[in-house]
């Protein structure tokens, strides 16, 4: 086992977790000293009625204060501040986070406002600026991949000025995530794959990365079991409980792994992808995550070629000679992906080439590559990744990954 020198892990949200546990919420909020909530979520998550069966399962023992469900794709400042106002006016004293990574965002941004009595979010930006606990917050995802119900960070974008503005404290910690398996249940097969990879790219980042530790490490493990194991079984079987509850489970394994030990290359040019391009944050970690792992090999291919084994099991890990593990884990990825691909109709991107819009149109022109490796080079994440990167091996990556090409590493470089 791997053991630094020294390290830090930190993931105090109470969890709750089953078939039925959306019925736990009000037993939780009155062990907060609360039982008014604001309800935030989006028309997505409303429209499937997803937010109906959170109430169904709660209205016996909550007082429900307000529900809102205006949440843009990318949360907003101006929804934020708004949504802060709601809950004062319904004299409201917690808060239940109903969607994906955008409503929890949100959601952690008006607890700041109204935490802090303040009228505007943007006084809080940054890394430090909470000095106390916030009100009340459940979260309950209903994706499995971003992990936020368990991260310290929240993303909310000025759309006035056309920036994302991050917060970080360990004040934004969800008090507790709810994970009900019927909150997944009617999540496409295309969103299902994606964000299952999204989550999966965090824990393997997490696994194979600078600033892994022991606890981060069994986090990550799980998770890349339970995702592994579960996911091709319910895009044949979407209405599977139990296959949903180990992806929703495996999710929050991976979040809490990649809060404590971050990520790497993989999410740096994915981000710069996906804010260039606009591609889905989880299609952009599917594609670039056997290709991080390539670029990465002369640094960590020992702790890739471990990742066999939650990967493919034992019988695959065992009969695999040690030195060819982590090339073995790379074509399991790549495997994994093609699967996917097949099993969505060809609706799951396996290359950059490959990604469109809803209208059919390619979404990553070629012509883009060069800025996106040069957008790369100013995310935070290639900080904790084994190899160094410049601006040639970038665009090294994001091109083998356009066209599905194999990557060549003698060309790698570093810095």
């Amino acid at each position: 086992m791997y053991l630094p020198e020294y390290y830090e892990f930190c993931c105090r949200v109470k969890m709750i977790a089953g078939h039925d546990a959306l019925e736990k919420i009000p037993e939780a909020l009155a062990q907060l000293h609360a039982g008014r909530p604001l309800i935030i979520t989006d028309k997505g998550v409303s429209g499937a009625g997803l937010v109906d069966t959170v109430v169904d399962a709660i209205k016996d023992g909550v007082d429900i204060g307000a529900m809102a469900d205006d949440v843009p794709q990318d949360s907003s400042l101006k929804v934020v501040n708004h949504l802060a106002d709601v809950y004062r006016d319904n004299k409201c004293d917690s808060i239940i986070a109903v969607g994906g990574g955008s409503v929890m965002d949100t959601a952690k941004g008006v607890n700041i406002v109204v935490s802090e009595n303040a009228d505007d979010l943007m006084k809080f930006s940054g890394a430090g600026a909470l000095k106390r606990a916030l009100r009340p917050l459940i979260v309950i995802p209903t994706t499995s991949g971003t992990g936020s119900e368990v991260t310290l960070v929240a993303v909310v974008k000025d759309h006035e000025r056309h920036l994302k503005m991050a917060f970080a404290s360990y004040f934004l910690l969800p008090n507790v995530a709810i994970l009900d398996s019927r909150m997944t249940l009617t999540l496409p097969p295309a969103i299902t794959a994606s964000t299952a990879m999204d989550a999966m790219a965090h824990a393997v980042e997490a696994y194979t990365g600078l600033a892994k530790n022991p606890m981060s490490d069994a986090n990550a493990i799980a998770a890349i079991s339970l995702i592994s194991n579960n996911l091709l079984n319910v895009l044949k079987n979407p209405s599977d409980r139990e296959g949903r509850l180990a992806l929703a489970n495996g999710a929050t394994l991976a979040g809490a792994a990649f809060s404590n030990s971050m990520v790497g290359v993989v999410h740096a040019l994915g981000h710069a992808t996906g804010s260039m391009c606009g591609v889905p944050h989880g299609v952009c970690m599917s594609i670039l995550l056997p290709y991080g792992l390539e670029y990465n090999m002369r640094k960590n291919a020992h702790f890739t070629g471990e990742l066999l084994l939650p990967l493919a099991g034992a019988e695959v890990y065992v009969s695999t000679p040690k030195h060819l593990r982590a090339e073995g884990a790379i074509a399991y990825i790549r495997k994994m992906n093609q699967d996917i691909h097949n099993a969505t109709d060809g609706r799951h991107a396996r290359f950059l080439e490959e990604v469109k819009d809803r209208d059919g149109k390619r979404m990553v022109p070629r012509e883009k590559l060069e800025a996106i490796a040069g957008a790369a080079l100013d995310d935070g994440s290639i900080f904790y990744n084994p190899e160094e990167c410049d601006y040639e091996d970038f665009l090294m990556i994001i091109r083998a990954a356009w066209e599905g090409a194999p990557l060549d590493r003698t060309l790698i470089k570093g810095v």
